[in-house]
């Protein structure tokens, strides 16, 4: 459960938000804890901690300074370090979950809601070894398997909690509850949520159509444990009946997915073992459902994740442990279109898109944390991975070789002659450094190279009509992609170094990092189409080098702390980076503009109370292949409350508390206005107005 601590000190209060390097020199400290006596102070910040009990886990993340590419209501895509999507590795209890959807509407954060999650990771660019491969910008790994236990030895209850919250904008309401069963040897625990909303208005009191969702999402884990010997095994359920995407030509229509994940630990005579195995199972259906965006179309997507993990780890001396592991995922696609009864153009065959896509990746690493004196650590890996893909015959609508559907057919014809199979070699390499410089301040260095393979839809997307095409994309620009067999892997070379100071009363993060990526997966243009009067380009993916850089900067500030008065705290912090390709200087697509925000925190007994204030910049650096919008600069206001006494807990806010009008900057366009009306284009997509927000949870013990 998430729990409410009380406020405290810049230097005494855990961290919700890291940099790249003192979350991997955390996870290295704890490694090294039965290795050394004299560890490295890792500098955490964190102010008053919000109890959430919204359904999805964004706004956990974006406390730890994850930005979120708008896609549907609980299903947006991470951004870290400027880049988005698969080139994040974003991981459930180490499950690797891809995304069953041309437009990657089911993404692995949307099938855990916030009461699920133990502990988050965020790591952007410089991650260790151990923890992930097949990603470029960073890791996010969310944990939630974490069974408790007593020493009774008959099962009995040990807590149960149930809350609700309702936001005015958009009427949504979030139900969440849970109940945990322990004893000495077992361990039973069940969190579930459920959430519902209609279309939001924006700032202008005007519906921001297709905005509307449910979902629930339900988990179930059972652990067993004899001495140091423990063995969870957790069952999770996902049901998405709709959810709709305002920057997309189609709307998710049904979403199941099952999952089991066993976990397994020991400690051995030399080390520790942590072994996992993971499937996933997911049914997807996209189509239409809402008179928001009204059409006939359906497109089933059906798939499996397996995969297992193998981590030993073990002190090899006193200042020095190595961690190896082994490590298989493997991924199974079916895209299949079905023909619409009584079309012309969507028939009379199935538009088949994927046939039995594989996606296989076999990977070992050995990694070394090692403490030189009692001010230097260090850490440091190898990462060896086979990325294999292949996919089976494709077939269009119909066969005709005239007319509007030709191209297809064509297309179609001369995929299924090429061979499909893929094989590539990722050598991920990773160092970082942590330096005291005294008990205040400390220095973090940082160099690695990553690597990502292609995913199955850059590969294989092999439709060539303007509708096919459109259907491929996740990046809500209204344009169409088509994919390349013979894309190569991304690499990326990252330089990070962080600067960290820590005082009773103070608390300040500077980190600036560079990255150079070696066949970055961006498009050119391969023709246009139109859409009514409005311009939509044919983008194919391809290969082309990329640079990007920028700067994180926050702080925090005790100001006051007083018996009557109440503790007051003062959080900053600022964003800027910027995104080039290297053969032209032109914007990489969706980079966010500089951005900032100040909170002023306070707490009084069991009140706490925050008031943020947000700053976007204007947007004028466009991607000019996708037709990107610009966006102006604004400034939002929030306020935020809550109270808790023994086992009730309540929260009350404002947020947009000026109902300032804006656009996002992350957004996209806004494919359903314009299916509505087209006379003003295809418009950025708004985002929400004011909203009056309110919450109960009650703990039972």
């Amino acid at each position: 459960m998430l729990s409410t601590p009380p406020a405290m000190s810049c230097r005494q209060c855990p961290a919700s938000r890291y940099t790249a390097l003192s979350l991997l020199l955390l996870t290295s400290c704890s490694a090294l804890s039965q290795a050394s006596n004299t560890e490295l102070e890792i500098i955490e910040v964190k102010g008053v901690n919000w109890q959430t009990s919204q359904s999805g886990s964004e706004q956990l993340l974006r406390a730890k300074g994850v930005d979120f590419s708008a896609a549907g209501g609980v299903s947006a895509l991470p951004l870290l370090n400027g880049m988005m999507g698969n080139r994040i590795k974003v991981l459930i209890d180490g499950s690797d979950i891809g995304a069953a959807c041309a437009n990657e509407m089911n993404p692995p954060l949307s099938y855990i809601s916030a009461n699920q999650i133990y502990a988050v990771s965020v790591i952007a660019g410089i991650s260790p070894v151990s923890m992930a491969g097949d990603n470029i910008a960073g890791v996010i790994s969310v944990s939630s398997i974490n069974p408790t236990f007593t020493d009774s030895a008959s099962l009995s209850h040990q807590q149960s909690y149930l809350g609700s919250r309702y936001q005015s904008n958009g009427d949504a309401i979030n139900i969440t509850g849970g109940t945990e069963f322990s004893s000495k040897q077992f361990s039973l625990k069940y969190d579930g949520a459920y959430s519902d909303a209609n279309s939001y208005r924006d700032g202008n009191d005007e519906r921001v159509p297709d905005t509307l969702y449910r979902a629930q999402n339900h988990q179930l884990v059972g652990a067993w444990q004899d001495g140091e010997e423990q063995l969870a095994v957790k069952l999770s359920h996902q049901y998405i009946p709709f959810q709709g995407f305002a920057n997309q030509y189609m709307d998710m229509t049904e979403n199941q997915s099952f999952g089991v994940t066993l976990q397994y630990q020991r400690p051995l005579a030399d080390g520790d073992l942590l072994a996992r195995v993971n499937w996933q199972g997911i049914e997807h259906e996209m189509g239409f459902f809402s008179a928001e965006k009204p059409g006939t179309m359906p497109m089933l997507t059906d798939s499996d994740d397996y995969s297992y993990q193998l981590h030993w780890q073990t002190a090899i001396s006193s200042d020095t442990t190595l961690k190896v592991g082994h490590e298989f995922y493997q991924f199974r696609l079916n895209d299949i279109w079905p023909a619409v009864p009584g079309s012309m153009m969507m028939g009379p065959d199935d538009y088949i898109n994927i046939n039995d896509g594989k996606r296989q990746r076999l990977a070992i690493f050995a990694e070394l944390n090692q403490q030189l004196t009692t001010t230097w650590l260090l850490n440091y890996g190898l990462r060896l991975e086979q990325v294999s893909t292949n996919t089976g015959d494709v077939q269009a609508y119909n066969n005709m070789m005239m007319g509007m559907m030709a191209a297809d057919a064509v297309a179609a014809q001369a995929f299924n002659q090429q061979d499909r199979k893929q094989s590539d070699t990722l050598v991920d390499l990773s160092f970082s450094a942590s330096y005291q410089l005294d008990d205040a301040q400390q220095l973090q260095f940082g160099l690695a190279q990553k690597n990502r393979a292609p995913n199955l839809y850059e590969r294989y997307s092999w439709g060539q009509g303007q509708m096919a095409i459109t259907m491929i994309g996740w990046f809500g620009d209204g344009n169409g992609y088509i994919g390349d067999i013979n894309l190569k892997p991304e690499t990326a070379r990252t330089l990070s170094i962080a600067y960290l100071y820590s005082s009773d009363n103070t608390m300040l993060q500077l980190r600036p990092f560079y990255t150079k990526v070696a066949d970055f997966i961006d498009v050119s243009i391969a023709g246009s189409f139109n859409t009514g009067d409005n311009l939509r380009h044919r983008l194919q993916f391809v290969n082309l080098d990329a640079t990007l850089y920028g700067i994180e900067a926050s702080g925090e500030w005790l100001l006051a702390s007083d018996a009557r008065l109440g503790q007051w705290q003062l959080q900053a912090e600022a964003k800027v980076n910027r995104a080039n390709r290297d053969n032209s200087n032109e914007p990489l697509y969706q980079q966010r503009p500089f951005n900032t925000s100040v909170q002023l925190q306070h707490q009084l007994g069991k009140l706490q109370t925050a008031l943020k204030w947000q700053w976007q910049d204007g947007k004028s650096r466009l991607d000019s292949r996708r037709l990107e919008n610009p966006t102006a600069s604004y400034a939002l206001l929030d306020l935020n409350s809550q109270w808790q006494h023994n086992q009730l807990t309540l929260s009350f806010g404002i947020s947009n508390l000026l109902d300032k009008d804006y656009e996002l900057p992350l957004g996209g366009v806004n494919i359903a206005e314009y299916r509505q009306d087209n006379s003003n284009g295809f418009s950025q997509l708004k985002g929400a107005g004011r909203s009056v927000n309110a919450g109960i949870r009650f703990n039972f013990m």
